[in-house]
């Protein structure tokens, strides 16, 4: 039988590449994201600046689609003070938002023919949601002036991650199984192996082409690692990647005596605020925190 797959297209060739076919194409929303959207436009008369912000988010690619659009509104100025979701609703208005984002294309319908890459991106989102709600718990607890700034600069810490699986799924796909072939390869590399370019740098790259808040783009810049908030960010974002599949990872400790350092608290007290499941506790109250002394965080 004649295999009747159309060819895939190459792989865009550098970095410039990548940024003009994320540029050019219509980034797909959570299916649920779109079923709470329709949701709330019948009841437009109803639902608020608010309700919007807590559907936006709650899915990275309708979050960076908000932020990209408002930066075609007003000044310069103006557009660099909106630095949350919550700005830029108030900014556009109830129902110039709905009808900007009607009927958005799903990651479900996107990637149906490829079940693997959706369960990839779906477990990057379910990672940065995670994530999300870690450093907005952290920033609330460390009294910041912009909580939800914070929090979303962790839903958008994996975007181009997210981005890969959407676009180039064969790609994200190597790079999972070279990683869990040899658990000694470094994230970094391995990106480097296959797209000739670690997946940070697509990302800080995505931020400055999309003319993204310099705020949000410096809390999700390891290079700014020694700002608290930035360490708020990254520190979400490491222990929701290591918990994703339970809480035995190894570098788990680690996350956690820096997370009490950020914070100022007891083991006890973070273990409580986590939320988990009471059988975990003794075990996680037991784990060796003899790295806390002197390592705070590393990118």
């Amino acid at each position: 039988m004649l295999d009747t797959q159309p060819p895939r297209p190459p792989a865009p060739a550098d970095l410039a590449a990548w940024l003009k076919l994320f540029g050019s194409a219509e980034m797909p929303v959570l299916r649920q994201t779109a079923r709470r959207l329709d949701e709330a436009r019948q009841n437009i008369d109803r639902v608020t600046g608010r309700d919007i912000t807590d559907i936006v988010l709650q899915d990275p690619l309708l979050a960076i689609r908000v932020l990209a659009y408002i930066q075609s509104f007003g000044s310069k100025r103006l557009r660099s003070d909106i630095t949350n979701i919550a700005s830029a609703v108030m900014m556009l208005g109830v129902e110039p938002f709905f009808r900007k984002f009607e009927n958005p294309q799903t990651i479900e319908a996107t990637l149906g023919r490829k079940p693997q890459a959706l369960l990839g991106v779906l477990q990057v989102i379910l990672r940065t949601q995670r994530a999300s709600r870690y450093a907005h718990d952290w920033a609330f607890a460390r009294h910041d002036m912009n909580v939800e700034e914070v929090a979303l600069a962790a839903l958008l810490s994996d975007l181009a991650e997210i981005l890969l699986w959407c676009f180039a799924p064969e790609l994200a796909i190597d790079i999972r199984s070279r990683l869990q072939s040899d658990r000694a390869l470094r994230s970094g590399g391995v990106q480097r192996e296959v797209l000739g370019f670690p997946l940070a740098e697509l990302q800080l790259a995505l931020c400055r082409e999309w003319h993204l808040p310099d705020l949000l783009t410096t809390l999700m810049d390891s290079s700014s690692a020694h700002l608290p908030r930035v360490q708020n960010v990254r520190l979400a974002v490491n222990l929701a990647r290591h918990s994703i599949d339970g809480w035995t990872d190894e570098a788990i400790p680690d996350d956690f005596a820096a997370i009490q350092t950020l914070l100022n608290i007891s083991r006890e007290t973070l273990l409580e605020r986590l939320q988990l499941p009471p059988e975990l506790l003794p075990g996680l109250v037991k784990q060796d925190t003899r790295a806390a002394e002197g390592r705070f965080w590393r990118p």
